[in-house]
């Protein structure tokens, strides 16, 4: 049947049953096909846009002001400081922060039973992303993913060290590789202090260059306790 477009949509509607929307569409010389086809392309649009917001959020999370930027935790007063042998999980000398995604290391002044000495010692702390506080202090923001297969290792009291669950990667306490099948020790942030005196880690800024240690590399001694599957 041809339409007439002169007709209004109310009188379309009786003759043809096809409803006011299609005299109004028809007046316009606009087919519904031409109409599915704008609203397809309209639609496919809007995911694509939603699309690209979500990878460009996933590449780059720093954009939700999230993980992978830097992240304002607690003031240092939180994370009480410990002799490398006396550290207790959350509780003194390594602490985990969720949010960033990280450990904080935390040893007293004299209480890291450094491996090396003098300026060998200093140029691989500096290499390490250890931070030296006024007061002596050593500070230090592991991440809390295995570099061997990318299981969450937590921190073992017992064995004082981390100890991944999944296949056995042994870390000392400033992350450093002990054993295991890991091909390096843990990879560290960069953190400092604000100007009230809150610990920041830059999640966006992760070293990941810290290979097996050797005689001439390794900065603290192994922990001599046995640390079980």
């Amino acid at each position: 049947m041809s339409i007439d477009t002169n007709r209004t949509p109310q009188e379309y509607e009786v003759l043809s049953g096809g409803g006011a929307e299609s005299a109004q569409m028809a007046r316009r010389g606009i087919t519904r096909r031409q109409v599915l086809r704008r609203a397809v392309t309209l639609g496919l649009g809007v995911v694509g846009i939603e699309g690209t917001y979500m990878a460009l959020t996933m590449l780059y999370p720093n954009l939700a002001g999230q993980f992978g930027s830097v992240i304002t935790l607690s003031n240092k007063s939180k994370y009480q400081s410990a002799a490398q042998k006396q550290v207790l999980i959350d509780q003194r000398g390594i602490f985990y922060e969720p949010s960033a995604k990280t450990y904080i290391m935390h040893l007293t002044k004299d209480g890291a039973d450094f491996a090396l000495q003098g300026q060998t010692l200093q140029n691989n702390l500096d290499a390490s992303n250890w931070l030296q506080d006024q007061d002596g202090t050593y500070w230090l923001s592991l991440y809390q993913v295995c570099v061997h297969l990318g299981c969450k290792v937590p921190f073992r009291d017992d064995c004082v060290s981390f100890k991944c669950p999944c296949h056995g990667s042994h870390y000392n306490v400033d992350g450093e590789y002990l054993d295991g099948p890991a091909p390096r020790s843990l990879d560290r942030f960069t953190m400092s202090f604000d100007g009230s005196g809150n610990v920041q880690v830059n999640t966006g800024k992760l070293n990941q260059h810290i290979q097996r240690p050797d005689a001439q590399t390794r900065i603290l001694v192994p922990p001599t306790v046995q640390c079980s599957a």
